[in-house]
C-alpha cells in the first residue's frame, strides 16, 4: 500500500505536515547526549520548528539555551519561559526598541558583522546584551572573513569598550556542508571551518582567550562525532529532517520525523502521474537533483500508524502553485486514486515547516507554529 486513508482516524483535508513526536524526540535526546559527550554547549536553533510545544521537549531533555532567527521569534520564545537567547541574523538597527524590550527580561546574544552596527547598539542600549560577532567560514553569505582581520578587531574594541555589550563568542553557520557529496566531505568542511574560527581567536591575542566559539549546521553535528575544538553546537534541521539530509548521509529513514500528507486529486495512468494537493506554497522550491532530473521529494509507503518505507522511483518532479505532479513506477501510479492521500518527505523540513505553519501529530495531537514573522 503506498497511499494513506487516515492515521489514528484522522481525516486530511489539505496539505498538512505530519510529525511523530517519539522520533522527534529521539532526535532531541540523540544530538543532547552527543553535545554532553563533546563536552559543548548546545544551543539548538528552532528555526525548524519554530513551536513553543515542541520547544518544550527540548526543555524536558535538559535544554536550557536556544537560538533563533528573528528577534520577533525570540520575543514569542521569551513568552513561553525561555530566557537565553541568541538571534543567529545580524542585527536589524530598525528593531532597537523590540531588542531592549527582550534585553530588559531575558539574556540575549546578538549578531554583528559592521563597526557602525556595534557603534549604533552602544548609543542605543539600554539593558546589557551578549554580542557574538558573524565570521564567515566559506558559505559567504554573511559575516567577515580571517582576511577581514582589522575589521575584525575594531568591533572587538567597540564592544569591549561598551558600557552595554558583552563580547561573548565568534559565530559562525557551515551552510557549505549543504553542498557536500559525502560524510567525508562533510567532515572536511568542518575541520575548514572550525580551523578558521580557532584561527580568527588566535589573532584576536588576549581579548579573544575567554571567546566561545559558536558553530552551527545539521550536516556536521549528524555526522562529526567529536566537537574537541569548538565550545557550542547550534542544529536546528535535525529535529525533523529531511530528504536533503537523508540523502546527503546526515540522517536515516528512522530518524525522519516528519512526512507532508497531500490529497491525490488526479491520476493520468497514461504518463505515470499523479496530482497532488501540496504545490510549492506548501513544500517550497527547494530540490535535489536524482538520476539527472529535480525532484521535490519523495513518496513514502504507510501504514495507519507511521511511513514505513521509501517508494524507490516515486518523486514529485513538478510544482506550481498549489500542484504537485508525482511520477512514479506503474505499479504504484495504479494504486492511487483522488480521493486518497499520499506521504511525502519534503526536501527541506524548515521551509516546508513555516509555509504550512502548523503540525499534525501521529497520536491524534495537533501542534502550535510562530504564529508572525
Amino acid at each position: 500500500m503506498v497511499a494513506v486513508f487516515c492515521f489514528n482516524q484522522m481525516k486530511f483535508e489539505r496539505p498538512t505536515y505530519l510529525l511523530n513526536a517519539d522520533i522527534c524526540k529521539t532526535n532531541i535526546r540523540t544530538m543532547a547526549e552527543k553535545a554532553s559527550r563533546s563536552g559543548v554547549i548546545f544551543r539548538p536553533h528552532f528555526k525548524t520548528h519554530q513551536s513553543l510545544i515542541i520547544g518544550r521537549w527540548f526543555r524536558e531533555a535538559g535544554v536550557t539555551r536556544i537560538t533563533v532567527s528573528s528577534l520577533s521569534a525570540a520575543r514569542y520564545f521569551a513568552n513561553d519561559g525561555w530566557n537565553d537567547i541568541t538571534v543567529a541574523f545580524p542585527v536589524n538597527l530598525r528593531e532597537t526598541q523590540l531588542v531592549n524590550e527582550l534585553a530588559s527580561r531575558i539574556r540575549i546574544g546578538l549578531l554583528v558583522e559592521h563597526p557602525e552596527v556595534a557603534l549604533k547598539l552602544e548609543k542605543d542600549l539600554l539593558f546589557p546584551a551578549d554580542i557574538y560577532i558573524k565570521i564567515d567560514t566559506g558559505y559567504h553569505r554573511t559575516g567577515l572573513g580571517i582576511d577581514e582581520m582589522p575589521v575584525i578587531l575594531r568591533l572587538a574594541e567597540i564592544v569591549r569598550s561598551s558600557r552595554m555589550m558583552s563580547l561573548k563568542g565568534l559565530l559562525t553557520h557551515a551552510g557549505n556542508t549543504y553542498a557536500a557529496a559525502s560524510k567525508e566531505e562533510v567532515k572536511k568542511v568542518y575541520v575548514s571551518c572550525t580551523g578558521i574560527l580557532n584561527e580568527v581567536k588566535k589573532n584576536l591575542g588576549d581579548s579573544g582567550k575567554e571567546l566561545l566559539l559558536s558553530y552551527g549546521d545539521t550536516p556536521s553535528c549528524s555526522i562529526v562525532e567529536d566537537f574537541n575544538n569548538i565550545d557550542e553546537i547550534r542544529p536546528g534541521n535535525f529535529i525533523f529532517y529531511d530528504l536533503m539530509q537523508m540523502i546527503a548521509g546526515s540522517c536515516g529513514f528512522s530518524q525522519i520525523a516528519g512526512i507532508v500528507i497531500c490529497p491525490v486529486v488526479a491520476v493520468h495512468p497514461s504518463r505515470n502521474q499523479a496530482v497532488l494537493y501540496g504545490g510549492a506554497i506548501h513544500l517550497s522550491k527547494d530540490f535535489l537533483v536524482v538520476d539527472g532530473r529535480r525532484i521535490y521529494g519523495q513518496l513514502v509507503e504507510t501504514d495507519q500508524n507511521g511511513w514505513i518505507n521509501l517508494i524507490p522511483g516515486a518523486y514529485l518532479v513538478s510544482l506550481s502553485q498549489e500542484h504537485g505532479i508525482l511520477e512514479g513506477p506503474d505499479e504504484v501510479i495504479s494504486e492511487l486514486h483522488p480521493g486518497m492521500t499520499a506521504g511525502i518527505i519534503p526536501v527541506h523540513s524548515c521551509l516546508t515547516a513555516n509555509l504550512l505553519r502548523g503540525y499534525q501529530m501521529t497520536d491524534g495531537e495537533s501542534g502550535d507554529y510562530f504564529p508572525g514573522k
